[in-house]
């Protein structure tokens, strides 16, 4: 059984108290069973290694209080990078105008991957402009995963200019 809902649910309301927002929760079977919580920050501004080890200290309390997983694990806490995952609907409205890598599972159109322009997305619906000019809508329950494609505009929107006063 995945935990990860019940997870979401325990620590959402501890991470919006300390100002984050909660992007993903995901375990991994690395060489040990890793559990990730990715965060970012509810102002916008950058998570640095300090947020994470204080959401990992908060998170780490809960735990041992709720106990919501079953054996060993390791928690991992990380800010969502530059190409970061589109989880929820939300987060295709807010990143249109950008690329975006997309897999969906049954297949649309005969393919399963997708690489375009984020054109917006509906309550059940994400659109996408291929390089071809072509739209496709792509629906938002098939997506098995998606992320933000690594582009020098992405870069550009995202990493603040240097100040060379």
């Amino acid at each position: 059984m995945d935990p990860t809902g019940e997870i979401e649910r325990l620590i959402n309301p501890t991470l919006e108290q300390m100002g984050f927002r909660l992007v993903r929760v995901k375990f991994f079977a690395r060489p040990r069973r890793t559990l990730q919580v990715m965060a970012e920050r509810a102002d916008g501004s950058t998570v640095i290694v300090e947020d994470c080890a204080r959401i990992s200290r908060a998170i780490s309390a809960q735990f041992e209080v709720e106990d919501p997983i079953r054996g060993a694990y390791d928690l991992e806490v990380s800010s969502t990078g530059i190409d970061r995952p589109l989880v929820r609907i939300e987060d295709f409205v807010r990143f249109a105008g950008f690329e975006a890598q997309v897999t969906v599972d049954p297949a649309v159109e005969g393919q399963k991957r997708f690489r375009g322009r984020l054109a917006g997305a509906g309550e059940a619906m994400v659109t996408m402009t291929m390089e071809s000019g072509q739209e496709v809508a792509l629906p938002f329950e098939s997506i098995t995963e998606a992320k933000l494609a690594m582009t020098d505009e992405l870069i550009a929107a995202t990493v603040p200019p240097v100040n060379d006063a």
